[in-house]
């Protein structure tokens, strides 16, 4: 029975509406911004605590966090819960924080390394969700973002992810081999939302046959 859905993403790709979407029509739980504040919940760290050691840091090694810190660049803009925490440490975070949250079930992970982290679990579908780089700078800038901050996000979140990834994982990024789809959302959030409920019946349809009537009805 699928009992976990995670989404891995590339940056402007309308992620955390996706996920959230999901999360509701399934009745599940939603960890995006969440799995920061649960880690910064168990080192007892605050924002403010964050931005007064920003500037004694390596510029790399704080990009490198911050690619899988933030909860969604999309809808947060302050790293939290990175301090007394050197990215190593953090890699090995999110793998222990992911796999607990993966225990209880009936959730929805977007990121953090969930799709290599949940690899061998039989009741997980993983879904990369990608879009030309035009689709991803118009959804950026309709978020707020000048054309300037949407192409310098473009340009180094999904660098750094990767980067993230290739240090601490020893894996490429994306890697196309652990998702079960991967899903172009240029057709639209709605159209991606039916498309991996979709995916989720077939491979399991007792599990979402509800919340893909509920939404042809």
């Amino acid at each position: 029975m699928i009992n976990i859905l995670t989404i891995e993403r590339e940056f402007g790709t309308g992620a955390p509406y996706i996920a959230q979407t999901i999360a509701d029509r399934l009745g599940w739980k939603l960890w995006d911004h969440e799995i920061t504040e649960e880690i910064a919940r168990r080192l007892k760290c605050k924002a403010e605590q964050v931005q007064s050691r920003e500037e004694k840091l390596d510029s790399i090694y704080y990009r490198l966090i911050k690619a899988f810190m933030r909860g969604s660049f999309e809808t947060h803009t302050h790293a939290e819960g990175l301090e007394l925490l050197d990215a190593e440490h953090l890699a090995l975070l999110f793998e222990k924080v992911v796999t607990q949250i993966a225990q209880g079930g009936k959730c929805v992970i977007v990121g953090r390394g969930a799709p290599w982290f949940l690899r061998e679990r039989k009741d997980a579908f993983h879904v990369f969700l990608y879009a030309p780089y035009e689709e991803k700078f118009r959804r950026v800038v309709e978020i707020g973002k000048t054309h300037d901050e949407a192409a310098e996000l473009l340009g180094c979140v999904d660098s750094d992810r990767a980067a993230f990834v290739r240090k601490y994982y020893n894996k490429e990024w994306p890697d196309r081999y652990l998702y079960n789809m991967m899903l172009n959302v240029r057709s639209g959030d709605e159209i991606a939302v039916d498309l991996i409920l979709q995916g989720m019946k077939q491979l399991d349809g007792s599990l979402v046959t509800d919340a893909v009537g509920a939404n042809t009805r």
